[in-house]
């Protein structure tokens, strides 16, 4: 029995030590933190040392039942944060260990304020919150600096739900101090998500931006782009919005062209297409869209038998290649595409060399001639062009079947055969 009552006294007097280990561990992660901030150069094992026992307190659901308990490790955070914070300001190639110290310290702090109960402790969380906002914001420009999108996201965003707290609170945020603080945060904080490719979390913010009025292009060409990606059959009327407040911004044309492309509006495009031009007279891709949408309109008016309407658009859209051209005349599309115009109009004549066959009369055979003659005078137009831009791209496959087809036309079998050779080379031995 005595033997007995003595295992049960150690049992017994041995308990509170194992609580008392955490509460411990809380202390020593503060006094290592204060000695690492005395020599932080050659201190850095010691804040890891801070962290680990930090760490190893918070493994204790006791520990994270207490307001004070969050409170401390927010400070902790926020020290972290503020050391990072200096290292990087006194050297630019500096590279931040604890990039997530500020986020750390901001949930920390947010967990307490639902915890706190003294008035002591109500003014920590508060101190503590506008402290880690301030920090969020720093580490989250230094991210964005370094085209690192995803961080900066995560703590423009962190940012922004401490501003909400610090507000919920009746205090003052950093934000407020700034003119257009909240919104260019709001701004900064869209954008990142959007560049990191986190397009469906960026979205209500830009939405928020929209609704607000921003005076930023990107956010109705952000809204437009991800809401079309998403399938709403609306999305253009951010792209609307966007042309109608900023009429002179080149993105936001270059995105209401490539809309009315999809759509297949081309009568729309020629106009929009000309402003493009006289806003960037050098950029060659211009060009050849406007050439490329003339060509589409020929395409059409010969379909639809409109012989004076299609010679009008095969006329503007082979002046339009040429002025790119005359940009760059090593330029692949043009080149091509000057080629692909005489191309295109000669197989039209296909069909009517057909018919003119089925006819063994004089005339018959007389117009079969005649076509047969204009057609292969435009195939010996695009023959120069096609031989150009294999010149340019001599493993371009519809340029390669473009020379196979003109030489078999006009009865040049042998090099008909040469470029079939070079077409199954290219495709690995077969067609």
């Amino acid at each position: 029995m005595k033997k007995s009552l003595f295992i049960l006294m150690v049992a017994l007097v041995s308990a509170p030590s194992m609580w008392a280990q955490p509460e411990k561990d809380l202390k020593n992660a503060s006094k290592a933190l204060s000695k690492y901030f005395l020599d932080p150069v050659n201190n850095a094992d010691v804040l890891q040392e801070s962290l680990d026992l930090l760490n190893s307190a918070f493994k204790s659901e006791d520990i994270k039942k207490l307001g004070s308990s969050w409170i401390t490790r927010g400070k902790i955070y926020n020290e972290v944060a503020n050391s990072e914070f200096q290292m990087k300001t006194l050297s630019a190639d500096y590279e931040i260990k604890q990039s997530d110290a500020p986020k750390l310290a901001y949930e920390a702090f947010n967990k307490a304020n639902g915890m706190a109960e003294k008035k002591s402790e109500k003014k920590d969380v508060l101190e503590g919150m506008q402290e880690a906002e301030s920090h969020l914001n720093n580490f989250a420009i230094f991210a964005y600096q370094s085209q690192d999108y995803a961080t900066a996201f995560s703590n423009f965003q962190s940012c922004l739900k401490a501003y909400d707290e610090i507000k919920s609170m009746g205090a003052t945020s950093r934000l407020d101090e700034v003119e257009n603080g909240y919104n260019d945060q709001l701004f900064f904080a869209a954008v990142s998500g959007y560049y990191g490719g986190m397009k469906a979390e960026s979205k209500p913010l830009f939405q928020k931006l929209f609704d607000m009025g921003s005076s930023e292009a990107v956010v109705y060409d952000a809204l437009y782009n991800i809401s079309k990606e998403e399938g709403d059959a609306d999305a253009v009327k951010y792209l609307e919005a966007g042309r109608e407040k900023f009429p002179d911004d080149t993105s936001l044309l270059f995105t209401e062209i490539n809309h009315y492309l999809t759509e297949g509006k081309l009568e729309v495009l020629i106009d929009k297409l000309k402003v493009a031009i006289e806003k960037e007279p050098d950029n060659v891709s211009v060009y050849t869209t406007l050439g490329s949408v003339y060509d589409q309109l020929q395409a059409q008016a010969l379909a639809d038998n409109d012989s004076e309407k299609a010679t009008m658009y095969f006329d503007s859209a082979f002046d339009y290649y040429n002025q790119a051209l005359a940009k760059d005349e090593t330029n692949f599309e043009a080149i091509y595409s000057m080629g692909a115009l005489y191309y295109n109009k000669a197989a039209t004549y296909v069909d009517k060399l057909n018919e003119f066959a089925a006819d063994f009369s004089k005339e018959g055979m007389k117009k079969y001639d005649d076509t047969k003659v204009e057609m292969d005078e435009l195939f010996k137009q695009a023959l120069p062009y096609f031989e150009k831009a294999e010149g340019v791209n001599g493993e371009d496959l519809n340029t390669i079947i473009a020379l196979k087809e003109i030489h078999a036309r006009l009865n040049d079998l042998e090099k008909s055969n040469m470029y079939k050779e070079k077409f199954d080379a290219l495709q690995g031995g077969g067609e």
